[in-house]
């Protein structure tokens, strides 16, 4: 296992998530969160801000598509992912690095809005299963035992 490092982080979207598809059709969106602490001067009884961070991101599959279909710039987002190190070398053969969170999860801060959260109908492909799978039959209901004869002698539970 990678050491990876957990992280969150809570800001706003700089601009929309930008939607792409590889080369495989697999869904990637890209975007930025600013995060940027506020604090409270006593002295002066206001509230002042103080330096943005901000946090290139990236999310892929059904999470990418569903937040590019959900958030827009400016929204407040609850960010959760790893972060990791993007190494590149530029044609002028500079090395090149950057940190990208690899998003787990997104959710909207409800800190100053309201949300309306609405399911995604999921298309699940159909499998085929093994003829000899005794589970692709299986029913999600536990079946009944059948009932004890007064006269017959008392046997093992069946577990």
């Amino acid at each position: 296992m990678r050491n990876e490092l957990p992280l969150t982080v809570i800001g706003n979207l700089v601009d929309d998530p930008e939607l792409r598809f590889t080369s495989a059709g697999v869904a990637v969106a890209r975007f930025t969160v600013a995060s940027t602490p506020r604090t409270f001067d006593r002295e002066t009884n206001t509230w002042r801000d103080g330096e943005a961070t901000f946090m290139d991101c990236s999310a892929w599959r059904q999470l990418a598509e569903n937040l590019a279909g959900s958030v827009s710039k400016g929204a407040r987002v609850v960010v959760a992912g790893r972060l990791r190190t993007d190494r590149w070398e530029t044609p002028e053969g500079e090395k090149r690095s950057r940190m990208v969170l690899e998003v787990d999860d997104v959710g909207a801060s409800m800190t100053f809005a309201t949300v309306t959260i609405t399911r995604t109908a999921r298309s699940v492909p159909a499998r085929e299963t093994a003829p000899d799978d005794p589970w692709a039959t299986a029913s999600p209901v536990r079946p009944t035992p059948p009932a004890a004869d007064a006269d017959a002698p008392a046997t093992q539970a069946p577990f």
